[in-house]
């Protein structure tokens, strides 16, 4: 400690340090808590049995991109976002979710290292209130590629409700017409094949 330096302030800024990337981390945390695509994956467990623990280990990665400077901007961020869906939950976000919430972080952010934390603490009240009530399931709709490259949806939902109700099967009716000739057997006791002209 240097003889300039007050040993009361050092302590302070320490601690409002420490608090200020605890908030971050909850904002990184809630941000993804929250973003439908990554709630539907690790409901679905498509990141396998520990799908959410790696929703969590997803909002530390974020958190040491941002402490060690690898994150220089929203798009930066909005590619990671990609990445990780993808290669730890198989899912590809065409949609435009993923710039939306890196650029909610880096604002929320921002907003942090100013000192603001109202809108962190505002997120954090919602979250408690919809664990209170229960977790959402969210319906879903997959779209695959087919061996042309031509995409199929299929939609899922929790009810089944909407399920269709079939009749019983008609009966087979025997079809009349020419009756198949008995096969041919040759001398060497083989089937003999013969086409559908010569019948």
């Amino acid at each position: 400690m240097s003889a300039t330096e007050d040993p009361h302030t050092a302590p302070a800024s320490s601690s409002a340090s420490a608090q200020t990337a605890a908030k971050i981390d909850l904002l990184i945390s809630l941000h993804l808590h929250s973003w439908p695509v990554l709630t539907l994956a690790t409901q679905n467990n498509w990141g396998g049995p520990t799908s959410n623990d790696k929703r969590d280990w997803f909002a530390g990665a974020i958190s040491e991109l941002f402490s060690n400077g690898d994150v220089i901007d929203v798009g930066d961020l909005e590619e990671v976002l990609i990445q990780v869906m993808l290669d730890e939950f198989e899912v590809v976000v065409d949609d435009d979710s993923p710039a939306e919430v890196a650029a909610s972080i880096f604002k929320g952010r921002q907003r942090i290292l100013q000192g603001d934390y109202s809108e962190v603490d505002q997120m954090l009240a919602r979250w408690e209130e919809k664990q209170k009530k229960g977790p959402e399931r969210l319906p879903f709709k997959m779209v695959e590629e087919d061996d042309d490259g031509q995409e199929t949806e299929w939609e899922s939902s929790v009810s089944d409700e909407d399920d269709i109700v079939m009749d019983e099967a008609p009966q087979l009716v025997h079809a009349t017409g020419q009756e198949k000739p008995a096969p041919e057997i040759d001398e060497d006791g083989f089937t003999k094949v013969v086409g559908k002209k010569k019948r």
